[in-house]
């Protein structure tokens, strides 16, 4: 029995030295690097998806929301706030949400962001998320005002909309 617990003291001895030898040599890179605006990450899993409507992997929600826009993201308070959305409305009987787009909102191709590809985007997010599928469920309608504006209608008032 105590041979059995001096081997686990010797591997763990051994395991705290190498990981400590590995901390103590990335921070050395880290403090001589040339290149101070560069941040390295090493994540805890290796990516395996880069689409967060079909994978709940913790890493791909990271990935995506250090990639993608949205239109709302929260602040340090938890408070979302707008950042593809320039502005937004809502009726007095908080059914209608309008969004408006920033000016300026391109895909990696080049193509403008419109109010379809919102929508289009919204849909497809609603059916894979919990929060998406309870919107549903109060959902009236979408509708595209024009090429910046979109609608979200629902049936009764949704307190997660943003």
């Amino acid at each position: 029995m105590r041979r059995c617990n001096l081997r686990r003291a010797i591997i763990l001895a051994a395991g705290l030295a190498v990981a400590s030898l590995s901390v103590t040599a990335a921070w050395a890179q880290a403090g001589s690097s040339a290149d101070k605006k560069t941040l390295r990450v090493v994540p805890h899993a290796d990516l395996s998806g880069l689409d967060p409507t079909v994978s709940s992997a913790t890493i791909t929600a990271g990935h995506s929301y250090m990639v993608y826009d949205t239109l709302f993201a929260l602040d340090a308070n938890m408070a979302p706030q707008p950042q593809m959305v320039e502005s937004f409305t809502l009726s007095p009987d908080k059914l209608i949400y309008r969004f408006t787009l920033r000016d300026g909102l391109m895909f990696h191709d080049g193509q403008a962001v419109t109010a379809d590809d919102c929508v289009a985007s919204i849909k497809r997010w609603a059916v894979n998320d919990g929060t998406g599928q309870l919107m549903a469920k109060v959902l009236k309608e979408y509708r595209t005002v024009d090429q910046k504006a979109f609608e979200i209608v629902l049936n009764e008032p949704f307190g997660l909309m943003l």
